[in-house]
C-alpha cells in the first residue's frame, strides 16, 4: 500500500512539473510573439491567465485567416500611393493623416485581413504578426480621429504620420523587397516637411503673441492717460470748489 502511495505521489509531482514547464514555455512563446501587446493586455485585464487566453484565441483566429503577401505590382502601387499622401501632408496634414489611415486599411484588406471588422478586432488581428508597431498604430488612429474635430496639433499629426508609416512599412514587407525599399525610401522622411510646417506655425504664434502684447500695452497706455486726465479734472474741480 505504501509503495502504491509513493508511486501515485511521484506521478502527481511529475505531472505538476510537466504542467509547470508547459505553462512556462507557452508563456514565453506568447511574450515573444506579442511583445509589448502581452504586457499591455496583462495590465489592462489585471489577470495574466485571462490575457494569455485571449492572446491564444487571437492566434487561433489568425490561423484561420488567409493572410498573404502582396504581389509586386500591388506593392509598388501602394508605395506610389503613400508618396502622394505624404506629399499632401505639408498643405493639409489632417487630411493626409486620414488618407494614410485609409490607405493602411486598404493594404490590410489586400493582405487578407477582414475589411468589415471594427477597429478593435482589426487591431487584435494585427497583433499576432505586428505587435511591435501596434501601439504606434493605435496612437496614430487616435490622433487622426481628433484631427477630424480640429483637436490635433501639427506636431501630433506629424507623429501620427510617422507611426502610420511604421506599420505600412511592415505590411508591405519593405525590408524583404530591395526594389520596393528603394522606391519607398525615395519618398523621403515626413519629419522634415512636417517640422517646417510646425516651425512656421510656431513663428506665426509668436508673431501673434507679440502683436497682442503690443496692442495690450497700447491700450494700457491709453487707459493710464485717461485715468490721469480724470484725476487732474477731479483735482481742478476740487480746487475751484474750495
Amino acid at each position: 500500500m505504501t509503495t502504491v502511495l509513493i508511486v501515485i505521489a511521484a506521478v502527481v509531482v511529475v505531472a505538476i512539473v510537466v504542467l509547470a514547464v508547459f505553462t512556462m514555455q507557452r508563456r514565453r512563446h506568447l511574450k515573444e510573439q506579442f511583445g509589448p501587446e502581452y504586457d499591455r493586455l496583462v495590465d489592462s485585464t489585471g489577470r495574466r491567465r485571462a490575457a494569455e487566453s485571449e492572446l491564444r484565441e487571437r492566434e487561433r483566429r489568425h490561423d484561420s485567416l488567409d493572410v498573404r503577401p502582396l504581389d509586386p505590382a500591388t506593392r509598388d502601387r501602394y508605395v506610389v500611393a503613400w508618396v502622394h499622401v505624404q506629399e499632401r501632408f505639408v498643405d493639409d496634414p489632417g487630411s493626409a493623416v486620414s488618407d494614410a489611415g485609409q490607405l493602411l486599411t486598404a493594404v490590410m484588406t489586400d493582405r487578407g485581413y477582414p475589411a468589415d471588422e471594427d477597429d478593435e478586432q482589426r487591431i487584435a488581428d494585427l497583433s499576432v504578426e505586428h505587435s511591435r508597431t501596434l501601439n504606434r498604430y493605435r496612437s496614430a488612429h487616435q490622433v487622426s480621429a481628433r484631427a477630424g474635430q480640429d483637436g490635433a496639433s501639427t506636431e501630433e499629426l506629424r507623429n501620427a504620420m510617422v507611426d502610420y508609416r511604421a506599420l505600412f512599412h511592415e505590411l508591405l514587407e519593405v525590408d524583404e523587397n530591395p526594389e520596393t525599399r528603394d522606391a519607398y525610401q525615395a519618398a523621403g522622411p515626413v519629419e522634415s516637411a512636417a517640422s517646417e510646417r510646425a516651425d512656421d506655425e510656431a513663428a506665426d504664434r509668436q508673431a501673434g503673441e507679440r502683436r497682442r502684447a503690443t496692442t495690450d500695452e497700447a491700450q494700457e497706455n491709453v487707459a493710464d492717460s485717461e485715468r490721469g486726465r480724470d484725476s487732474r479734472t477731479t483735482s481742478d474741480d476740487q480746487t475751484r470748489g474750495v
